[in-house]
């Protein structure tokens, strides 16, 4: 097995925002671990949190199929793309987007930039893992931001969306989210699939 892949989204809290968010790349620069560490930050703390952690993987924590032109207050992924990023989520449950806006955003990125497709149950990871992300991460959108993983809450979510996704497409890797704060929420989605 691989090592695990373990996603920090920053979101928009204030203390993972503009110098604390540099410091918290930092500090995840700084762990010394077999996991592949990502930080998924603001697009406008992105350049900043490359230069203050450059050993650190940054990926964006959205992107927009859009072409150049007029698109105001969105991103185009080859702007992150030049700042630095290696790779963004998309879809996720605090921002949806349609399938063919997955599609789209898949088509238009290079190959080994990578992309995590959020996915809220088992039917919408289906869906996403046979357009080809590198990832689908399921994360029941009730758990998100709280204080219970879903690998306890809701196990078989997990489990299911493996065996989902694999069956789909077996290149498309799976990870989950949703509440997960501990090493041993980490462990249990590893033992899950």
């Amino acid at each position: 097995m691989s090592n695990p892949l373990i996603i920090v989204n920053f979101k928009t809290y204030q203390d993972a925002q503009g110098h604390s968010a540099e410091a918290l790349a930092r500090v995840m620069e700084s762990v010394e671990t077999d996991a592949r560490l990502v930080a998924a930050v603001s697009a406008l703390d992105l350049s900043s949190v490359v230069k203050a952690a450059p050993n650190l993987e940054v990926w964006c924590q959205h992107l927009d199929p859009i072409s150049f032109g007029s698109n105001t207050g969105w991103i185009h992924p080859d702007t992150a793309i030049a700042r630095g990023a290696k790779g963004t989520l998309i879809n996720h449950a605090e921002h949806k987007v349609s399938l063919e806006q997955v599609a789209m955003l898949l088509d238009q990125v290079p190959e080994g930039f990578e992309v995590c497709a959020c996915a809220a149950n088992i039917d919408e990871a289906k869906s996403l893992a046979a357009l080809v992300p590198d990832y689908v991460a399921v994360e029941p959108p009730e758990l998100i931001g709280g204080d219970v993983s879903v690998t306890s809450a809701d196990p078989g979510i997990v489990s299911g969306t493996v065996s989902a996704v694999k069956e789909t497409n077996d290149q498309v890797q799976v990870l989950c989210g949703a509440g997960v704060k501990s090493g041993q929420d980490i462990s249990t989605a590893i033992d899950l699939g």
